[in-house]
């Protein structure tokens, strides 16, 4: 089940990565930032934690066991 979580918020990110809805947007966040790079740093630590969650809950075991067994060689 995580492997489909996992999926599906990557598609999701993967629609959200093309922000045009802030390409004509003037805001600044905090008084000096352009809401748009605002937007892809947040977009940026999003897709780390992503991730994170990808290797911790979704890698794949058995690619763990076949690295290990060329090791002892």
């Amino acid at each position: 089940m995580a492997r489909y979580t996992i999926w599906i918020l990557f598609v999701a990110m993967f629609l959200l990565h093309h922000d045009f809805w802030y390409w004509d947007d003037t805001t600044l966040v905090l008084g000096f930032l352009p809401i748009g790079l605002a937007y892809h740093a947040g977009f940026s630590i999003a897709a780390g934690l992503l991730w994170l969650a990808a290797v911790k809950w979704a890698w794949p075991s058995e690619l763990e066991r076949w690295a290990d067994e060329g090791d002892a060689s």
